[in-house]
């Protein structure tokens, strides 16, 4: 086994494509800033008890473990910065209204969560604490879907659920934790069967609910079928309007909202509503999120907070790259116009780079179009027309036009 091999689903990201996804990340994070979400870094790593602290098993699984060997505790490498941010606002920042907060960085996760992605996905996401009520998600999902077209992502469809539908059946019939587990392992898969002989020794109506549930799912309709079709509990009756109410007030974003009450996407600490965005072509949910205030619970202090992350590597693999101006071929030289006229340029955002000497039969490896050229003692950008072997084409300046280049 060669020794510069990478481990599985563990991959390089070389120039191109790592250009496209910083462009991605800068417009992104701006965009949350004018939004007045404040930038957070978190560390890579931590102690494994703050990582997981309320996040529930399903993290626990992602999460590489190793041995501190300063303290002799146990470290995580973060599998999901959410948990972070939810950890700065409790102990760092400590603030006592709302707070919103930005990120960006790598994750690790133990295991690829599916045949085409990576163990190490480029999470950026945003988290708004310390408000309860409908608007705070609605500024969350609003924010989501704005980021999404302003990177040119358009025709997304817009998945809502609410885990308090699930979580009320669970309660009221008193499903042991083992069989809530199994339960909602086949309603993630969507496996009626599975789902009905796991509700057998409940009563009626709740073993009807559950079987239900994974046929829930399509436009404003499903709503009105789960309220004739589900018990008349308070919290389901109250989940169902805030679904429909969430979706009236994204109604002016031209999105298409689907309803899943079988998606229980993050129900170990989720706990109202979730939300999942989906384009035409690609299998996963480029962006995923949801209100989970019991997680600021776990760290000591009650705070609500709902959120949603993406990843970078999925949305450059999507989004059109934006187009860039080509490169500028600078003479190595030692004059002061020409050094003027290099800062100029890049002070406007243009790729300058030295032509070094003795390296002229390497310029057809990179696509380079334009250089710096001296016309009547002024530095100008033109075509370069200068082949491989670095002869030049009879437009070009002569060269005793420009001064001597060591």
């Amino acid at each position: 086994m060669r020794n510069w091999l990478l481990p599985e689903f563990i991959e390089d990201i070389l120039p191109a494509e790592a250009q496209h996804i910083e462009q991605l990340r800068r417009t992104i994070l701006d965009l949350f800033r004018v939004h007045g979400f404040e930038l957070v870094m978190p560390p890579l790593i931590e102690y494994v008890e703050s990582l997981l602290t309320g996040a529930g098993g399903d993290l626990d699984l992602k999460t590489f473990k190793l041995v501190d060997q300063l303290s002799g505790r146990l470290l995580g490498l973060r599998a999901d910065i959410t948990p972070q941010a939810a950890r700065i606002d409790a102990h760092l920042l400590n603030r006592p209204g709302i707070t919103r907060l930005c990120y960006a960085g790598s994750i690790m996760h133990t295991l690829p969560s599916g045949l085409t992605r990576t163990r190490e996905p480029l999470q950026i996401g945003a988290e708004l604490f310390g408000h309860a009520g409908l608007e705070s998600d609605v500024e969350i999902q609003r924010l989501m879907l704005e980021a999404l077209r302003t990177i040119g992502i358009a025709n997304v469809h817009l998945d809502l659920g609410h885990v308090a539908v699930f979580r009320s059946l669970v309660r009221h019939a008193d499903i042991p934790p083992a069989v809530e587990a199994d339960l909602f392992r086949a309603l993630q898969a969507k496996d009626i069967p599975a789902v009905r002989a796991l509700a057998v020794p409940f009563a009626p109506e709740i073993r009807q609910a559950l079987a239900l549930l994974p046929e829930l799912y399509g436009g404003a309709e499903t709503l009105d079928r789960a309220a004739k079709s589900l018990p008349a509990f308070a919290d389901i009756a109250a989940a169902l309007r805030d679904l429909r109410a969430v979706a009236e007030r994204l109604g002016d974003l031209q999105v298409t909202c689907c309803f899943d009450l079988a998606e229980l996407r993050g129900y170990q600490y989720q706990n109202a509503l979730v939300f999942a965005a989906y384009v035409d072509g690609w299998p996963n949910a480029i962006a995923q999120g949801g209100r989970y205030d019991e997680v600021g619970k776990a760290f000591g202090r009650a705070r609500p907070a709902t959120g949603f992350s993406m990843d970078l590597r999925e949305l450059a693999a999507i989004a059109p790259r934006l187009p860039d101006s080509a490169p500028i071929r600078a003479p190595c030289a030692n004059d002061a116009a020409l050094n003027e006229a290099i800062a100029t340029l890049r002070a406007q955002g243009e790729i300058v780079f030295i032509d070094l000497p003795g390296h002229g039969a390497e310029r057809s490896a990179v696509s380079h179009h334009r250089q710096l050229v001296c016309r009547n003692g002024h530095w100008e950008v033109a075509v370069d027309t200068t082949d491989a072997a670095g002869s030049a084409s009879s437009n070009q300046p002569r060269k005793n036009a420009c001064p001597e280049t060591s």
